[in-house]
């Protein structure tokens, strides 16, 4: 399972989940150090801003970070949860585990896994650019940005909170 929270969230989400791995995907000034309960070597943080446009003095998700997601990914053997967070658990860590969702389901999974995400969270907004990102990545030919479209704009709110995915997100 991969649970998705915002910062806030997460030493609590620890503590009750006992993750093996997490992902942190934070603005380089607001990085945060590996929490107890987690091992270093399975904390994968990417300093990124929330932006989908590349802005003067900004840190935009690229192509090495979704790189390093995906690999990071693979080497998780799913036998503990994952927790993917960012500071609201809105956009950047949506669009994380989006793209750890669709390269686990495969080509064609796509859309099932945006829909199973906008049922289980309709705050989830990933953030698009790391999608179009990961869609290059992983070659699919603009599958994860279209079902990303079809998922439609999430409802508004200043912080998310902790949402459980199944691997096999179109599980109920």
């Amino acid at each position: 399972m991969i649970l998705v929270t915002p910062l806030s969230a997460v030493a609590d989400c620890i503590r009750s989940y006992r993750p093996s791995h997490l992902v942190t995907l934070l603005s380089p000034e607001h990085m945060i150090d590996t929490p107890a309960g987690i091992s270093p070597e399975h904390h994968l943080r990417l300093s990124l801003n929330d932006i989908s446009d590349p802005a003067h003095g900004e840190a935009p998700p690229g192509l090495k970070h979704v790189a390093q997601l995906i690999a990071f990914g693979r080497e998780w053997d799913t036998l503990q949860p994952m927790i993917v967070h960012c500071w609201a658990g809105v956009s950047r860590s949506m669009a994380a585990a989006f793209t750890l969702l669709c390269d686990r389901g495969g080509p064609g999974t796509e859309q099932d896994i945006a829909m199973g995400m906008r049922l289980r969270a309709s705050h989830a907004s990933p953030n698009r650019l790391l999608v179009r990102l990961a869609d290059q990545t992983l070659g699919r030919e603009g599958r994860m940005v279209r079902a990303l479209e079809a998922m439609g704009p999430g409802r508004m709110v200043e912080e998310g909170f902790p949402v459980e995915f199944p691997l096999t997100i179109t599980e109920p």
